[in-house]
C-alpha cells in the first residue's frame, strides 16, 4: 500500500513538472520573456525533480 501512495505522489510531482514546463516554454515563446518568472519556473522545476528522485 505504501508502494502505491509513493507512486501516486511521485505521478503527481511529475505532473506538476510537466506543467512548468509548459509555461516555461510558453513563457519563453512571448516577444518578451519575463527572465524573472523563467528563473522562479526553472527553480520550481528543479526542487519537484530533486523531491522525485528523492521519492
Amino acid at each position: 500500500m505504501a508502494s502505491s501512495a509513493a507512486s501516486s505522489h511521485v505521478n503527481a510531482l511529475q505532473s506538476k513538472h510537466a506543467g512548468l514546463e509548459a509555461r516555461l516554454r510558453d513563457e519563453m515563446a512571448r516577444p518578451s520573456p519575463d527572465a524573472a518568472m523563467i528563473q522562479e519556473l526553472k527553480k520550481q522545476k528543479l526542487r519537484l525533480k530533486e523531491e522525485i528522485g528523492r521519492s
